[in-house]
């Protein structure tokens, strides 16, 4: 069976000077921290060497090194795993306290408690949707599969009633289990949250949160649904600059000056609806901020599957002075939207307040879906699915790109996003400012939907995920006609 989860490493915050000390340094850290469980099966010298671009001898000396201190021990012909009884168990009785202390997932957060509200009054407004993934290649039959096997598993273990409001263990389990493996981000079942789809946790955390406590900041362009459910729920929103790392900081001091600030909603991974990556630099300034000034960080992680360039960045729930982040996350993008699966992640108190609601709106998920999606989890295919998707939408951004350069020369300039769904193309040299009205075309969002202060016309989130080559083509030729 295939492993569910390639477990990742990110070095490149891990103290030593050379790459062999960092490396060991990581793999301590991971096994203190409890992302890597006493028992679990590391991955192969050659799988890692692979992963990290470096010789199979470095990593082989690193797990040999790290055998004879007692982390890790080889099994013959079964691999090395990260042992049963580690050195630190031989600790004194205060420091055994102190790991055990690292050990633990994210401490609940006195901010966030603080920032709740009890208020149950919001309207909703749909916005719209782009660079949505390919229906077509769903897995039908893997899925229908596991659908039957939900099924069965229900019905023999009568667990076709009210379950939890959280959402079904089982899914809750994979999740996080990929969160851990995947992103680094070292949670408990406790934390994640169920929900059908990104919008709803975004909601859900508009309605917890309290705009009592402050405005809303959002990055100057942004997820119109997004904003919606903040005004929806009493939040004045304030617009923040973004370049291309992502949102500016130094704006963000200067509406902390000016505001006091409740929370602050981002897309860090791939900007929505820019496409940027917001900087490893950037992002820890963003944290310290929430923890300086005390706000919540609404972290929008929509697509982290599909990066086309190098390994992403891990997201800002995985980094340091993290306590304060709302993590929302979707299998949207995996598979198709019409699954209606999300997740939200955050601390245990935010999470039983996030249940509360559900009761109230919808008492839980859908069951079977659930199931079938943690069984493919589990067995490895969503991994492999989204392995073999990703090579077909990153070729499908560079055709869409070149498209682009084919019909339109150099009348249009965008820069090739590092992963997403869709291309940020500069129009600016062509459209005139009263044409704006009577555009529209149905491949596409309008630039000026993504900001209530824009007036003309400046550029166009073309989505490519959906569209096959020679669809891509016939929406890039008509969108010209439109333009000209």
């Amino acid at each position: 069976m295939l492993r569910p989860w390639q477990t990742q490493f990110w070095l490149e915050e891990s103290s030593g000077q050379s790459f062999h000390a960092k490396l060991s340094n990581q793999l301590m850290k991971d096994i203190q921290t409890g992302r890597l469980t006493s028992g679990m099966m590391m991955p192969g010298s050659r799988a890692l060497a692979k992963q990290l671009g470096v010789n199979r001898k470095t990593v082989q000396l690193v797990y040999e090194e790290l055998e004879s201190q007692g982390w890790l021990i080889s099994k013959p012909r079964s691999g090395t795993f990260v042992a049963d009884v580690l050195p630190e168990q031989a600790l004194s009785a205060e420091n055994q306290q102190l790991v055990h202390t690292v050990k633990a997932p994210r401490s609940s957060s006195a901010l966030l408690d603080n920032l709740y509200q009890s208020a149950l009054v919001a309207e909703d407004r749909p916005g719209p949707n782009d660079g949505i993934p390919d229906a077509r290649l769903i897995p039908y039959e893997l899925l229908s599969r596991a659908y039957r096997r939900a099924l069965v598993q229900s019905s023999r273990g009568a667990c076709m009633g009210y379950g939890d409001p959280r959402g079904s263990i089982e899914l809750r389990r994979s999740i996080q289990n990929m969160l851990t493996m995947d992103r680094f981000m070292n949670v408990s079942t406790e934390q994640v949250c169920i929900v059908r789809g990104s919008q709803m946790g975004i909601y859900l955390a508009s309605r917890i949160l309290n705009p009592d406590k402050g405005v809303i900041v959002l990055e100057k362009f942004c997820y119109p649904p997004a904003m919606a459910a903040f005004e929806s729920n009493g939040f004045t929103v304030v617009r923040c600059e973004l370049d291309h790392q992502g949102i500016d900081t130094d704006a963000l001091q200067s509406i902390l000056e000016k505001h006091q600030v409740a929370a602050i909603y981002t897309t860090p991974h791939h900007q929505y609806p820019t496409t940027v990556s917001m900087t490893m630099e950037r992002r820890l300034k963003l944290l310290q901020l929430s923890k300086l000034h005390r706000f919540a960080i609404i972290e929008d992680d929509y697509d982290h599957e599909f990066h086309y360039e190098g390994r992403p960045i891990p997201p800002l729930s995985s980094l340091p002075d993290s306590e304060n982040v709302i993590h929302i996350g979707s299998m949207s993008k995996v598979f198709a939207p019409g699954l209606r699966l999300g997740y939200l992640v955050a601390d245990e108190g935010f999470v039983d307040r996030v249940a509360q609601e559900i009761i109230l709106i919808d008492r839980q998920g859908n069951t079977m879906t659930e199931l079938a999606v943690a069984d493919l989890m589990a067995s490895g295919d969503v991994k492999k699915h989204i392995r073999k998707t990703r090579k077909l939408y990153q070729s499908r951004r560079d055709f869409a790109a070149s498209e682009f350069k084919r019909v339109f020369g150099d009348s249009i300039s965008f820069i090739l996003p590092a992963g997403g769904m869709a291309l940020w193309v500069n129009v600016t040299a062509l459209v005139d400012v009263n044409s704006l009205d009577a555009f529209q075309h149905p491949d596409s969002s309008l630039g000026t939907v993504f900001s209530c202060e824009q007036t003309e016309l400046t550029h166009i989130r073309f989505g490519f995920g959906a569209l096959n080559e020679q669809e891509i083509s016939l929406s890039v030729e008509k969108l010209f006609a439109a333009l000209h």
